[in-house]
C-alpha cells in the first residue's frame, strides 16, 4: 500500500501554494493515505477481462458550439494572481 509522506505532503502544499497548519498537515496526511488505500483495493481485483478503454455508460461528446464570446477583463482575470507581470502571470523560471 502506497503512503504519502510528510514531504510529499508539504512539497504538493507548496506547488499549490497553500500554506498549511501543522494539525492540517497531520490531518490531510491521514485522509490522503486514506484516499490512497482505497484507490489501491482496486490492484486487488481481477481486471483481465476488463478492456483497459471500458466505461460503464455510453460517452457521447457533450460540447456545445464553440462560439466567439467577451473574454474576463484582465484585471478580473488576474485578480487572484500571487504575482503578475503587466498583463500576465508571473511565475518561477522553470515551473518550480
Amino acid at each position: 500500500m502506497a503512503n504519502i509522506s510528510r514531504e510529499q505532503l508539504l512539497h504538493v502544499a507548496r506547488l499549490a501554494r497553500l500554506e498549511l497548519r501543522e494539525e492540517e498537515v497531520e490531518r490531510l496526511g491521514v485522509q490522503l493515505n486514506d484516499i490512497l488505500a482505497a484507490v489501491g483495493k482496486v490492484s486487488e481485483l481481477d481486471l483481465s477481462e476488463v478492456p483497459p478503454t471500458s466505461h460503464p455508460l455510453d460517452v457521447v461528446n457533450v460540447w456545445g458550439a464553440d462560439e466567439p464570446a467577451e473574454s474576463l477583463p484582465v484585471e478580473e482575470a488576474l485578480a487572484n494572481a500571487p504575482e503578475r507581470e503587466g498583463f500576465y502571470f508571473k511565475v518561477p523560471p522553470g515551473g518550480a
